[in-house]
């Protein structure tokens, strides 16, 4: 009888959390972060009761904006609600008690969780989340139709606007950081946008946050007329349709202090200003001549100084040897020019990839230093995530995440793996690394060419999506530039442009080079490097070129790929031989590459002949040569250019300081 009675109370207890559930309108998108459970007759819960209640009573919302702490650490609980910069007090406050009566049921005895709605989001935590930028888990919802036509001027227009936006928000008060706004788009429509930060960030967090949201709009909603991109710290939306009241914007940063004022600031302003502002020019002339006085420091302590500034990534060596199990032979996953990588795993179950460089590599530091500066400004999910690093003595080590399907090449080329990758996967493949290259080349704070990329540097994950790897020869342009030239040729035959590996001129578009190789040998599953047709010396490129002009597929695809589009097929062919042609002007950009791949409405111009092109079986020269040697000196094609490469698995690195 107890039993039944226990299973009866049980039952009733479900039915009220259920009907309470769908008594609640449903979130856009929830996360419950799996940071840890809390009990239900515990403390953490009464606190988060507490938090809750505190919010849901509170109806002095006045700018959307509300954090609330309670408890004492283990159990201390901390809450942030945020309504949309244009939602009416009555709204904001509804919206905000219905999350607090939801995101629970949604989530129950999680400790971390965030729940978004049109109008607000919530979240709570046993860690402080005040102040501090956070883009994980983000949430991205595309609708509508895809753009019809000019989409190169609609993403620009739109980007122009988001951007102006971002700056307003930044600049706002720590009430409110939010702006809104429209543009006129292609075809005679008006593209509507509105961008917001939680009030408690920093201006450049604000500006980073927002930044990371417009670059995943291009990732995750390209072709679209209406997206919205959501995370913890910041969120941004856009429609070809007014969604937002446009007078919100007008009142904007005021805050009450300042009402009723607005004579007496306006005599101070005028009174003010000019003291400021010839305060600011003796400054500013001062900092001038300081900076035109002071020596230029000397590359030697650069490196010291940009690696302290990342120190919080900075793991203990014994940490590693432990985690690495002292670098056995067993965790070994690979090597490479530079050195052995080690799987390792840390004392919190984290699974790690550890690359330790050679102590015997004079290039060692270098290739340490741009490693650490350069990947660990990167967020993006098709490139491979930085964790930490480790400088003690003569060790260098760089820890990455664990990427547990190796890399590509393991696949494409080995003929009984290659039937895990049907087409349906290649072509996935190939958009993940276009859009990681992407972001590389204009959509991170940094502009970077890559430099080497190949199919045994982008590794695989659970999913089979692609990540970018290996920096270690990636160079940084300013954000204005658009080329560079090195009298070091570094990279590997095969994959190296024409004018990079002959005249040591390189660019984005030697990238791009790079990528259109990189995707022929995976529609083919055969290496450039070493690709022979029958008894004719031909490489790779000229092969696809030849077929594709022939209209030709099975001669060039790799036969494991049973089924699969061929007009898809061949489109991707057409991009890659796009990307190879001689003349860099004619190589598309990866932005332009991410649309082809994204939109078949764009008509593909037609390639022209790749570089190095091969017409018989009699003709060679120097680059056939070089793909099957190693090392070599250039002495004809330029003169001043030591050029060091490798033909595939293993890339030699000579660097020198920008």
């Amino acid at each position: 009888m107890a039993m039944v009675s226990s299973r009866l109370v049980s039952l009733v207890s479900i039915c009220i959390l259920v009907s309470q559930a769908i008594a609640q309108p449903d979130f856009l998108d929830y996360s419950c972060l799996g940071k840890g459970n809390y009990t239900s007759n515990g403390t953490y819960n009464t606190n988060l009761k507490q938090v809750l209640s505190s919010l849901s009573s509170n109806t002095e919302i006045d700018y959307g904006f509300y954090n609330f702490s309670y408890g004492k650490s283990p159990d201390k609980v901390y809450s942030l609600g945020l309504c949309r910069g244009d939602a009416k007090p009555d709204i904001c406050w509804s919206c905000l008690n219905n999350a607090t009566n939801l995101l629970p049921l949604r989530c129950p005895n999680q400790k971390e969780a965030i729940g978004w709605y049109d109008y607000c989001m919530l979240r709570y935590s046993f860690r402080d989340i005040f102040g501090i930028m956070e883009i994980s888990p983000p949430s991205y919802i595309c609708k509508g139709n895809n753009v019809s036509a000019n989409y190169d001027q609609f993403s620009k227009d739109l980007r122009t606007l988001l951007d102006s936006q971002r700056g307003r928000a930044a600049a706002g008060s720590s009430l409110r950081k939010f702006a809104a706004g429209n543009a006129t788009a292609p075809n005679n429509q008006t593209l509507y946008s509105l961008v917001q930060c939680t009030p408690d960030l920093s201006d450049q967090d604000c500006r980073d946050c927002l930044f990371g949201a417009m670059e995943d709009i291009r990732n995750y909603c390209a072709g679209k007329q209406r997206g919205i991109v959501i995370k913890p710290s910041c969120n941004l939306r856009f429609d070809v349709a007014l969604f937002y009241d446009a007078t919100a914007d007008n009142a904007s940063n005021n805050t009450p202090a300042a009402k009723g004022k607005g004579s007496n600031k306006s005599q101070t302003v005028i009174i003010v200003v000019p003291i400021i502002s010839f305060v600011v020019l003796i400054i500013i002339s001062f900092c001038i001549y300081l900076r035109v006085r002071k020596p230029r420091e000397k590359p030697q302590s650069e490196s010291g100084d940009e690696i302290r500034g990342v120190e919080s990534l900075q793991l203990g060596f014994g940490t590693i040897k432990v985690a690495t199990d002292i670098f056995s032979d067993a965790n070994k996953l690979g090597q490479g020019g530079f050195g052995v990588v080690y799987k390792g795993k840390l004392s919190d179950g984290q699974v790690i990839a550890v690359k330790r460089l050679s102590k015997n590599s004079s290039q060692g530091d270098l290739e340490f230093k741009n490693e650490v500066l350069l990947v660990a400004k990167l967020q993006h999910r098709n490139l491979v995530r930085l964790l930490g690093f480790c400088l003690e003595g003569i060790e260098r080590l760089l820890i990455y995440e664990f990427v547990p399907n190796g890399s590509l090449d393991n696949f494409i080329f080995d003929p009984i793996k290659s039937v895990l990758l049907d087409w349906t996967r290649r072509y996935k493949i190939i958009g993940g690394i276009a859009r990681g290259l992407l972001y590389l080349h204009e959509d991170s704070r940094l502009r970077i060419i890559h430099r080497d990329l190949k199919a045994s540097n982008i590794l695989l994950d659970f999913e089979m999506n692609p990540k970018i790897s290996d920096f270690g020869m990636a160079r940084l342009f300013e954000l204005d530039q658009t080329k560079g030239n090195t009298n070091r040729i570094v990279g590997t035959y095969g994959y190296m442009s024409p004018e990079y590996a002959m005249h040591g001129q390189f660019s984005v578009k030697s990238d791009v080079y790079s990528f259109g190789v990189l995707v022929l040998e995976i529609i083919s599953g055969r290496k450039n490097s070493s690709f022979c047709n029958g008894e004719n010396i031909e490489d790779l490129l000229s092969y696809a070129w030849k077929n594709w002009k022939q209209g030709i597929v099975s001669n060039l695809v790799d036969p494991t790929l049973k089924v699969g589009s061929t007009s898809e097929i061949m489109r991707c062919i057409q991009i890659g031989l796009l990307c190879v042609q001689e003349n860099v002007a004619h190589r598309p950009t990866m932005a332009s590459v991410v649309l082809m791949l994204n939109s078949y409405s764009i008509t593909l111009s037609i390639p022209s002949k790749p570089a190095f092109f091969m017409n018989s079986d009699t003709e060679s020269n120097n680059w056939l040569q070089w793909g099957h040697d190693s090392r070599v000196t250039e002495s004809n094609q330029s003169k001043s250019s030591s050029v060091q490469a490798s033909i595939n698995e293993v890339s030699i690195t000579e660097l020198s300081p920008r």
